[in-house]
């Protein structure tokens, strides 16, 4: 598999290393040549991590073209969550101990070079913390009260390697870059609790009150023990065997933390931290789904490079997208170079590529919802009354919406059903709603959700309580899995 490391300035990298070419960002975001690349491994060594930062997305497009990258972008959400960082290093709580007892002063800084640090005393240490958080460069900062306590790790940017470290970086890339590491971390358990994550304060949730008292009731009934939780159940996720996260899911709320944490404990997740990642950004998801051919409508990936071109290639009417948006909400319609101006400018100040969209109008779009792999349920969601969206805002908390036909399966177009199969699968194996339009014999993917509304009186009209036992079956069937596993084991 061949190497390559992506940097902002091919001039922040001043080492020689066989076989390992060096990309600009922008190059690598944006040349056909990456895009349509296989089998690469991406050492993202920007100099920023930051969420939408180019760094960010260089991960992001690497998973999307399915590249090997490091850091992929949990870990870099990782970075983020200190409460994330105590939990994954409690398995080297030991480890950290013994490797730091000697040190007198209160703080200690670790610096690890592609899993290695220039004292040899720390390099079980520095190989343990990348394989918790692999990125190649990585400053770990330790705190000392009663006991040592990781209390940061974040990315170190190559262009601040100190200067007695470079021959050491160097020695230590060789080695890395010539052989492959992996590493796993896997706890099982054997309890049949299952916590719902909800969020009691939230205007339009997944799932309303009566779905939720269903799930309860079915899940009893195949001695699944269900309880509602929220943010503040945080340190309570090891107590149960699988979460089912039905509120509004994003990288920047409680809902990534709660499922990166419920990974790393062993439960089963829907939704799981890849799905949110890569469900809640506009940009990953027109990348994978053009490079693996599943039609979407006229797109493109829009940074402060190539404004000029988005109204010559798509005209007007165009849709603008934040890359995080969700139920309409960072969604709007321009129909003129002024305005297109505007607000693509209004966007780009928060993210650094946004997507530009052609506008495909419709009386309604088709919700097809896939559970393991498989079809579950299907929708016609119709826009809302005087609006191009089925959600119409008034405001932050309030909205209107169009109505809604649940829709027998086989009533279904087969290309609809084909197409929105296709593009689920490639997210992963757990419960999405796929949303596409179809114009005459064309059909289109507008979206892939990561965690699709399940309510009464919608979504489970023609399947009734069989859609909640067919999703609580799969949380049974999984638990029952890792359970099997385990005693296997011993």
């Amino acid at each position: 598999m061949k190497s390559i490391v992506v940097v902002n300035n091919p001039k922040d990298w001043d080492f020689k290393i066989s076989d390992v070419e060096i990309v600009s960002a922008k190059f690598y975001l944006t040349d056909k040549q990456y895009s349509k690349a296989q089998n690469l491994r991406v050492f993202n060594l920007c100099r920023s991590y930051r969420y939408q930062a180019t760094g960010y997305y260089v991960s992001l497009l690497a998973e999307a073209r399915g590249h090997r990258a490091f850091p992929t972008v949990s870990t870099m959400q990782d970075f983020r969550s200190s409460t994330i960082i105590r939990v994954i290093s409690d398995d080297i709580d030991d480890l950290i101990q013994r490797s730091l007892r000697k040190i007198k002063s209160k703080e200690f800084v670790l610096s690890i070079y592609f899993g290695r640090n220039v004292a040899k005393q720390y390099d079980k240490l520095s190989k343990q913390l990348y394989n918790l958080f692999q990125a190649p460069l990585l400053r770990a900062t330790f705190t000392r009260n009663k006991k040592w306590v990781l209390q940061y790790i974040s990315p170190i940017p190559v262009n601040e390697i100190p200067k007695a470290h470079k021959k050491y970086v160097e020695q230590f890339a060789k080695i890395h870059f010539s052989r492959k590491r992996i590493s796993s971390i896997s706890i099982s358990r054997s309890k049949y609790d299952l916590a719902i994550l909800v969020n009691p304060l939230e205007s339009e949730p997944p799932s309303d009150r009566r779905a939720l008292k269903k799930f309860i009731e079915i899940a009893d009934t195949m001695d699944i023990r269900c309880e509602l939780i929220t943010e503040d159940d945080y340190n309570r996720i090891s107590e149960f065997d699988a979460l089912f996260i039905r509120q509004v899911t994003a990288v920047n709320n409680p809902t990534y933390r709660f499922s990166r944490r419920a990974f790393t404990e062993g439960l089963v997740v829907i939704d799981d931290p890849w799905s949110i990642l890569k469900c809640t950004n506009k940009v990953y998801l027109t990348e994978l789904l053009s490079l693996n051919k599943i039609p979407i409508p006229n797109s493109i990936i829009v940074s402060k490079d190539n404004l000029d071109t988005v109204h010559r290639e798509l005209g007007f009417p165009v849709v603008l997208k934040k890359p995080d948006s969700s139920f309409s909400q960072g969604v709007v319609k321009v129909e003129d170079l002024e305005t297109l101006n505007l607000k693509m400018n209004e966007l780009l100040n928060d993210s650094d590529l946004i997507i530009a969209q052609e506008y495909s109008p419709t009386d309604f779009d088709w919700r097809i919802g896939v559970l393991d792999k498989k079809i579950l349920f299907a929708c016609k969601y119709f826009m809302a009354k005087g609006h191009w969206q089925i959600y119409k805002w008034k405001d932050k908390d309030s909205s209107s919406f169009g109505n809604f036909e649940a829709v027998p399966v086989n009533n279904v177009p087969p290309k609809v059903l084909e197409i929105g199969l296709k593009a689920a699968n490639l997210i992963g194996d757990g419960l999405y709603g796929v949303d596409l339009k179809q114009i005459g014999d064309k059909v289109v993917v507008i979206e892939i959700n990561d965690n699709p509304s399940i309510e009464a009186g919608i979504e489970d009209v023609i399947l009734k309580d069989e859609l909640y036992r067919l999703i609580m079956n799969f949380f049974k069937t999984r638990i029952e899995h890792l359970r099997s596993k385990t005693e296997i084991k011993i």
